[in-house]
């Protein structure tokens, strides 16, 4: 069973930065893709950005480029998530999840984290 577990959230003001974590078990990411996604109140979840398995191509939401960068711990076991320049419209709660690939489709994703609040404001 692949479980996936964040951290990192927190308060930080507009402008500032932080890096989550997601810590992947069960699995390695030779095999598994994982993607960030965030949900604000009220609102839709949404796709951030995507690291392949293997050869780790990475993808991002139009909103985040340029501020976010994915990339993968040595251990194989670990996805990060640098967010600079925050703003308070990515104030959200950030879910890692585990698929085959980076589908567009939420619904491919297999595995899902229980997610950590970030929340830009001054």
């Amino acid at each position: 069973q692949v479980q996936l577990v964040e951290s990192g959230g927190g308060l930080v003001q507009p402008g500032g930065s932080l890096r989550l974590s997601c810590a992947v078990s069960g699995s390695t990411l030779d095999y598994h893709a994982v993607g960030w996604f965030r949900q604000a109140p009220g609102k839709a979840r949404e796709g951030v950005s995507c690291i392949s398995a293997s050869v780790g191509s990475t993808y991002y939401a139009d909103s985040v480029k340029g501020r976010f960068t994915i990339s993968r711990g040595n251990d194989k076991n670990t996805v990060y998530l640098q967010m600079n320049s925050l703003k308070p419209e990515d104030t959200a709660v950030y879910h890692c999840a585990a698929a085959w690939g980076c589908p567009d489709s939420l619904a491919e994703y297999d595995y899902w984290g229980q997610g950590t609040q970030v929340t830009v404001s001054s």
